[in-house]
C-alpha cells in the first residue's frame, strides 16, 4: 500500500519543491558570467569613475589593481579574481553598481546623439550657404566673417584632400554655441573624449 504522505512514485512532493527551489547549474553559470562581465565593464572604466561607484573596498581594490596590469596573462588571472570578488556581492550591491553603469550608458548615448547633431549641422553649413544665415538668426553673437572663411577653407580642404583643420574648427565653434544655449547640459553633451577633440589636440 502506498503511503498517503508520499506521491505515487514513493517521494514526498516537498522533495521535488526543494529541488526546484535551487538554481539550476545553467542558471548559476549565467549569473557567474553576468557578474564577470559586470566586473570587466568596471575595469574598462577610468579610475575616477570606479572610485564613485558604491561597492566594498576589497572589490574596488581588485578592479583598480586589474587596471594597472599590462601583462596579458597577469591581467587574465586578475580578471578571474575580480569575477570571484563580484560573486561575493549582495543582490542590492549588484543592483546599485548596475544602476550606475546604466546611467553612464544613458549619458553616453545622449552625448553621442548631441555630437552627431553638431556634425550634421557642420555638414549643412558646408553644403548650403543659407545654413549660415539660419545660424546667425539663432546666434546673433557669432562672427559670420570668421565662419564664412572657415567654411570656404573646409570646402577647399575636402576638394584637395588636405587635413581637415578648418572642418574641425567649425565643429568646435558649433560646440561652444551649443554650450552657451544649453548651459551645463550643453557642455556635457560634447565629451572631451570625442574624436573631434582628440584630433584637434594633436595638431
Amino acid at each position: 500500500m502506498v503511503n498517503p504522505n508520499r506521491g505515487a512514485v514513493g517521494f514526498k512532493s516537498t522533495e521535488f519543491e526543494q529541488e526546484y527551489d535551487r538554481p539550476s547549474k545553467s542558471q548559476l553559470k549565467r549569473d557567474m558570467t553576468a557578474l564577470q562581465k559586470l566586473g570587466a565593464e568596471l575595469v574598462a572604466e577610468p579610475k575616477e569613475r570606479v572610485m564613485r561607484v558604491p561597492m566594498p573596498e576589497d572589490v574596488r581594490d581588485a578592479i583598480l589593481e586589474c587596471q594597472k596590469i599590462k601583462d596579458h596573462e597577469g591581467r587574465r588571472r586578475q580578471m578571474q579574481f575580480v569575477g570571484k570578488k563580484m560573486r561575493t556581492l549582495e543582490d542590492d550591491e549588484i543592483a546599485a553598481i548596475q544602476k550606475v553603469i546604466d546611467s553612464w550608458k544613458g549619458a553616453s548615448k545622449a552625448e553621442t546623439a548631441a555630437m552627431h547633431a553638431l556634425e550634421r549641422r557642420r555638414d549643412k553649413l558646408l553644403a548650403d550657404d543659407k545654413a549660415l544665415t539660419d545660424l546667425k538668426e539663432q546666434h546673433p553673437e557669432i562672427d559670420v566673417q570668421q565662419l564664412r572663411t572657415l567654411i570656404r577653407n573646409a570646402r577647399k580642404e575636402q576638394a584637395e584632400s588636405k587635413p581637415p583643420k578648418a572642418y574641425r574648427e567649425i565643429f568646435q565653434i558649433l560646440k561652444q554655441l551649443q554650450g552657451k544655449s544649453s548651459g551645463a547640459a550643453g557642455s556635457a553633451a560634447a565629451p572631451a573624449t570625442s574624436d573631434e577633440n582628440d584630433d584637434t589636440e594633436e595638431e
